[in-house]
C-alpha cells in the first residue's frame, strides 16, 4: 500500500459461502483520522452490474421481460445498429456485451458528475445517445458488427438493460433493488446515489500519481445501473454469498435459483463466442465473467479513485472481496494484483486449514 500510494482497502475471505475473515487497512479520508474498515461505504464501480442482472433475472422470473426478446418491445424509443439494422438486441446480449452497442467516449465521460448525483434521468441520456434525432446519437455508437459476433464491454449497454428493468417493474432501479435485494440482506450501508448514503461513512476517493494521494470530488453517474452501487466490504459478502449459493444468504432467498444458475451460466460456446474472444480469456455469464484467464468469476469495478474485485473459483468454495479507495497509474497499477494474490494465497491457506 506504501509503495503505491494506496489510502485505504477492505477485503473479505469466503470459504465455502462464510465470511471467515475481513479487515481493513489504511484509512477512509484525507487527514488520516477515520480508519478504512469492512464498514466504510465506496462505489464498487462495476460490482454494480451483477446488481443490475440480479434485477433483470427478477424480472424473466415473473414473465415481465424475455432474455431473448428485441429489446425495443420494451423501449419507448428504438434502438437498432444501423450497419445491420436487420438484427435483433436481446438483454442476452447486453448481458455478455455481445449487443454491439459501443461507449463513445467524449460522451459517456461527460456521464460523470463530479459532486453529486447526475441530475439527467437516465431514459433521457439513453434516448438521446439510441434515437436518430438525439443529441447524442452518432452510428460510432454501434460496432460494424453483428450482436454475439463481437464481445465489447460496454456501460451504456449496461445502463439501457437496467433502464428497461426499471421499465418492467414500473419503478426506478434504486428503489426496487432497495427493497428485493438491499433490504432482505440487511445491506444496511448500501444504495446506488449519494443522496442515499451516511457520508460520515462514505470513504473519500483518491488518485495516486508519482508519489501523491490526491483526494477527489465524490460522483455520480448517469448510466448509474453501470456502476453506481456504494456499499461496503460486509454488505457486499451478503450479496455475493447469495450469488454463489443458488440466490440465498443464510435463509433469505434474492433470486429463483434457477434464475441465479442463468445468470452464472457460462453463454459463450463453441457456436456463439465471440470472435475477439477466445476459449483461452475465459467465458461470460450475465453481466457475470471469469477473469485470470477463466480461473475465477464473478466481477471487478474500476473508476476514478477505486478499484474492486468480488471473484471466486469456478467451484464457488473460494471467493475474495477487494475494496482499494486509490486508483494507481503507471507501474504501481499492479500493486492491486499483488494485493489480491496475496490475499487468494491466504483464502486458500483457511481452506486447506479446514476454515
Amino acid at each position: 500500500m506504501a509503495d503505491a500510494g494506496i489510502m485505504g482497502l477492505g477485503a473479505a475471505v469466503i470459504i465455502n459461502r462464510q465470511v471467515v475473515w475481513m479487515q481493513g487497512y489504511g484509512f477512509a479520508d484525507q487527514p488520516r483520522t477515520r480508519p478504512f474498515t469492512p464498514h466504510t461505504i465506496m462505489n464498487v464501480g462495476s460490482i454494480a452490474k451483477p446488481f443490475t442482472g440480479v434485477a433483470m433475472m427478477r424480472a424473466v422470473h415473473e414473465g415481465k421481460l424475455s432474455l431473448d426478446e428485441d429489446i425495443n418491445t420494451y423501449l419507448p424509443f428504438r434502438v437498432v445498429n444501423p450497419h445491420h439494422p436487420g438484427e435483433k438486441i436481446t438483454l442476452r446480449h447486453l448481458a455478455t456485451h455481445t449487443s454491439g452497442i459501443t461507449d463513445r467516449w467524449e460522451v459517456y465521460s461527460g456521464t460523470y458528475h463530479y459532486g453529486g448525483d447526475s441530475p439527467v434521468p437516465l431514459g433521457q441520456f439513453l434516448e438521446q445517445y439510441f434515437a436518430p434525432d438525439g443529441k447524442n446519437y452518432s452510428r460510432e455508437n454501434f460496432l460494424n458488427a453483428r450482436p454475439e459476433t463481437q464481445r465489447d464491454y460496454s456501460n451504456i449497454g449496461a445502463g439501457l438493460a437496467g433502464y428497461i428493468v426499471e421499465r418492467a417493474f414500473g419503478e426506478p432501479l434504486n428503489a426496487y433493488t432497495r427493497k428485493h435485494i438491499f433490504a432482505p440482506l440487511r445491506m444496511t450501508r448500501t444504495g446506488w446515489f449519494l443522496s442515499e448514503i451516511d457520508l460520515a461513512n462514505h470513504s473519500t476517493l483518491f488518485v495516486s500519481q508519482n508519489g501523491h494521494i490526491i483526494p477527489i470530488p465524490l460522483y455520480g453517474g448517469t448510466t448509474y445501473p453501470d456502476g453506481g452501487v456504494r456499499t461496503s466490504v460486509a454488505d457486499l459478502s451478503r450479496f455475493f454469498i447469495a450469488l454463489l449459493n443458488g440466490g440465498e444468504y443464510q435463509g433469505t432467498r434474492i433470486l429463483d435459483a434457477r434464475m441465479a444458475a442463468e445468470m452464472q451460466r457460462f453463454q459463450f460456446t463453441d457456436a456463439n463466442r465471440p470472435e475477439n474472444f477466445p476459449a483461452q480469456e475465459g467465458n461470460s455469464g450475465l453481466f457475470w465473467r471469469t477473469k485470470f484467464s477463466g480461473t475465477r468469476v464473478g466481477h471487478g469495478g474500476n473508476d476514478p479513485g477505486l478499484q474492486t474485485e468480488m471473484l471466486s473459483d469456478l467451484a464457488r468454495e473460494v471467493g475474495v472481496i477487494l475494496f482499494m479507495n486509490t486508483s494507481v497509474s503507471g507501474p504501481d497499477q499492479r500493486a492491486a494484483s499483488v494485493i489480491f494474490d496475496a490475499l487468494w494465497k491466504y483464502a486458500e491457506s483457511l481452506r486447506a486449514g479446514g476454515r
